[in-house]
């Protein structure tokens, strides 16, 4: 299986979860998404991911994203889990988690890698737009917890970058100034990004960020 780029479609498929069964494209609709791995059922570090994540239900909601995991063991070790999540983690899990004991989803996205582990899946991250593109993959070993503030930074470039005719720099954060795309010319400047902007290099111009208020 070709690792899955930048700029693919999402591959569709159909699994039982936590919550029933899911055509994963109709599950998503029009919204953003998280398709996330986790290693296998009853690990530390997952525990501690899955119930970061149902603390962030909020902060993905605002976005427009719907976020659900995968892992290669079966339900009723799922159900066991959440139940077990809930518990250590002070929350509810409140988003799918795919039962893969097929490893159907995790060959279709390449989430094994047989030179780290030929059984357990990576801590793979797909973020999905709402045409199913992939704009973001990431891919963690089994023993690094990953950052989900991060990931919400990454959403929020994503999000804004899809709209307007901007890039972020390094460390950006929302509100933070934005890249004026090298393909605006400075003539459009004006009428683009009426906040105004200043021009550090002539291919390096920073305008307030243009979504906001």
């Amino acid at each position: 299986m070709a690792a899955i780029r930048l700029g693919d479609t999402a591959p569709n498929f159909t699994a039982q979860s936590t919550e029933g069964s899911i055509n994963f494209h109709d599950w998503l609709g029009e919204k953003w998404g998280i398709l996330f791995s986790h290693p296998a059922d009853y690990t530390p570090v997952c525990t501690t991911e899955l119930g970061t994540v149902a603390k962030y239900k909020d902060e993905f909601e605002k976005r427009n994203v719907k976020v659900v995991a995968l892992s290669v063991d079966g339900l009723d070790s799922h159900n066991g889990w959440v139940k077990d999540i809930n518990e250590t983690q002070n929350t509810t899990v409140n988003f799918p988690l795919i039962a893969d004991e097929d490893r159907k989803v995790a060959e279709l996205y390449d989430m094994i890698h047989p030179n780290s582990d030929d059984k357990m899946t990576v801590r793979s991250v797909f973020v999905i737009d709402p045409d199913k593109k992939v704009k973001l993959t990431l891919t963690y070993p089994a023993s690094t917890g990953r950052n989900f503030d991060e990931l919400l930074r990454v959403i929020d470039s994503l999000q804004l970058t899809a709209y307007h005719k901007v890039a972020t720099p390094a460390n950006w954060n929302n509100g933070d100034p934005c890249v004026i795309a090298p393909s605006i010319t400075n003539e459009q400047i004006p009428d683009m990004f009426p906040k105004g902007h200043k021009e550090i290099k002539p291919y390096l111009r920073l305008t307030p960020q243009p979504n906001l208020d």
